[in-house]
């Protein structure tokens, strides 16, 4: 294997920074925060064992497996990978409460601080937050341990495996997203929830405080029992377009966060003789690519926020205005960037249970009556299905608030999939604000907002029913750039090529004859794959190290003119789309 680096995973290795040094809650922000990131003692123990001593070092937030964190190795399953930081307290920190923040570890973590056992959380993709203020001193020892398993697929593993390769990928173990304290007073806002209801914002908090909301030129709303709606006279929509943000403060008691909100509306409607997805009350093309988020020396972890900046441009500089975040949940600063920079964000839930090659992958791809089938006999372990449930439900809440996410899928191509109708309603009560694809790809169900469809290896002729019709996946062509691939001697992807030339004229084809005629048939949204190469798969519109881009703004532009074109001569007054 190549050791491939981003610009920005070299800059970090050779200045010696702290990692990730920005405020990691872009939309509840304090101004008392310590952050932890950087260089913690490590060693690997028995789990529920602490040690007395530590024989190496680690740079969090990054997994043991990756470059960046200076180990590079993945550990026996179920060991205890335990971390160790000695803190002093600034003078003056503590405000009443001190909070400790882990963004994500994977996949059960366990908390001490002076030795005092304060919780854990299992899940790996998921925020957890601890109020050590009874167990702090004058100088500190915190410990975080953490516990992985990918023998067993209770809980959420993505597109981890311990035999990478194909479209599965190296795995992720222990802290991966930032570490930080922040102080609050006696009394403070626990949670913040934000919610669109057509042109009107709902903003609630936790305990239910009353208070103030500042809000910019709008002036100042009184939150009584813990809410407030607001409902500007002249609403600023938010679209990939025009990402207005309204930015506030929030004041309840002694506790002050600063935070911003979007308006924009998302509905279905019937336009001609198809039923459409709406943004902003009108017809809106979706003009997406599926978003691993790996790169080569962070995997899970970008080396640093320009990262997920440099992929969102890059996009947008593309013709693309959504992103299908695949299986994975980002640092909060992405969805933050999503936001201000308006690319919309369809948001996959994380897949556990076991994966058949045959029954999950091969038979559905080539058999359309294969793909009708149930999904009562899938998935049956109740342990299984109860840990979907807890990680489906932690994710909606953590990441429920930014305006960028229009979309959730719950199950990807039968991973994991059970009882699709009743987990649909189940999610449906977790938000009714937002559009639901509930079985992307194949084993569709009833209940659905989305009638989702994967294509690969055949030619795109899709016919839409009484559904949205949604592209979820499709593409795939493989592109192997020399001096850019993780992999010189294998190649994963859905036609390959050798040269750049018949690249372009194969994947211009494929949106100019296929996909844009289907737009004149009912189409609504569609996904490429993908937006990077990754590790073995090297079909991404740029390469795995963010090098070398595949494509031309030039020879991608026309497409996205074509796709808003197909959308307006089909009765279509789209609500932007601007092709520049």
């Amino acid at each position: 294997m190549v050791d491939l680096m981003t610009k920005e995973g070299a800059a970090l290795l050779e200045s010696g920074a702290q990692p990730w040094n920005i405020y990691p809650r872009p939309q509840m922000r304090r101004g008392n925060w310590v952050n932890l990131n950087g260089m913690w003692d490590f060693t690997v123990t028995q789990w529920e064992h602490l040690p007395e001593s530590y024989d190496r070092t680690i740079r969090v937030p990054f997994c043991t497996e990756s470059a960046l964190s200076g180990i590079g190795a993945h550990f026996p399953e179920d060991s205890g990978l335990t971390y160790r930081k000695r803190v002093s307290l600034p003078a003056g920190f503590n405000r009443g409460r001190v909070l400790l923040h882990i963004g994500a570890a994977d996949q059960i973590s366990a908390v001490y601080v002076n030795r005092i056992f304060l919780g854990g959380t299992g899940g790996g993709y998921q925020a957890s937050c601890y109020d050590i203020t009874e167990a702090l001193a004058d100088e500190n020892e915190i410990i975080i341990q953490v516990r992985d398993d990918l023998t067993k697929t209770d809980l959420p593993y993505g597109k981890q495996t311990l035999k990478r390769g194909g479209m599965w990928y190296t795995p992720v173990s222990g802290i991966w997203q930032s570490v930080w304290l922040e102080s609050v007073p006696e009394t403070y806002i626990e949670k913040l929830n934000i919610e669109n209801r057509g042109a009107s914002v709902i903003i609630s908090v936790e305990p239910a405080l009353d208070g103030t909301v500042s809000v910019k030129d709008l002036g100042e709303f009184s939150l009584k029992n813990g809410s407030v709606t607001i409902t500007p006279e002249k609403p600023h929509f938010w679209s990939p377009e025009d990402p207005y943000l309204y930015d506030f403060t929030l004041t309840a008691g002694a506790d002050r966060i600063e935070s911003y909100f979007a308006i924009r509306t998302l509905e279905i409607k019937k336009v001609g003789k198809y039923q459409r997805l709406c943004l902003n009350g009108k017809p809106y093309f979706f003009h997406g690519l599926l978003d691993q988020g790996y790169w080569p020396e962070g995997l899970l972890t970008p080396p640093s926020p320009q990262s997920y900046i440099d992929d969102i441009l890059n996009m947008k500089k593309l013709g693309f205005n959504m992103l299908r975040k695949h299986i994975k949940v980002e640092m909060e600063e992405f969805y933050y960037q999503c936001d201000r920079l308006g690319m919309i964000v369809f948001q996959d839930m994380v897949n556990n249970g076991e994966y058949s090659y045959i029954r999950d992958t091969v038979l559905p791809t080539i058999s359309l009556t294969y793909q009708k089938r149930g999904d009562r006999s899938l998935h049956r372990d109740e342990l299984t299905q109860e840990m979907f449930l807890l990680g489906m439900e932690a994710m909606v809440k953590q990441l429920r608030n930014h305006p960028c996410i229009c979309c959730w899928t719950i199950f990807n191509e039968g991973w994991g999939q059970f009882d699709a109708d009743r987990v649909y309603e189940q999610f449906r009560a977790l938000d009714d604000t937002r559009f639901i694809d509930t079985t992307s790809g194949w084993f569709r169900r009833k209940k659905t907002d989305l009638d989702s469809r994967h294509v690969y290896f055949r030619k795109v002729n899709l016919k839409a029913g009484d559904k949205p019709l949604f592209l979820s996946e499709f593409g795939g062509y493989s592109y192997k750039v020399a001096g850019h691939s993780f992999n010189p001697d294998e190649t994963y992807g859905y036609g390959k090529f050798t040269e750049r030339e018949p690249f372009v004229k194969a994947f211009t084809s494929l949106y100019m004859d296929q996909v844009v005629p289907n737009v004149r048939k009912g189409l609504c949204a569609a996904v490429y794959t993908q937006v990077s190469d990754v590790e073995d798969e090297t079909n991404g519109l740029v390469t795995y190290d963010r090098a070398v881009e595949k494509l031309t703004p030039e020879e991608m532009l026309p497409i996205a003119q074509a796709l808003k074109d197909a959308m307006e001569k089909s009765g279509c007054k789209t609500a932007g789309f601007a092709v520049k």
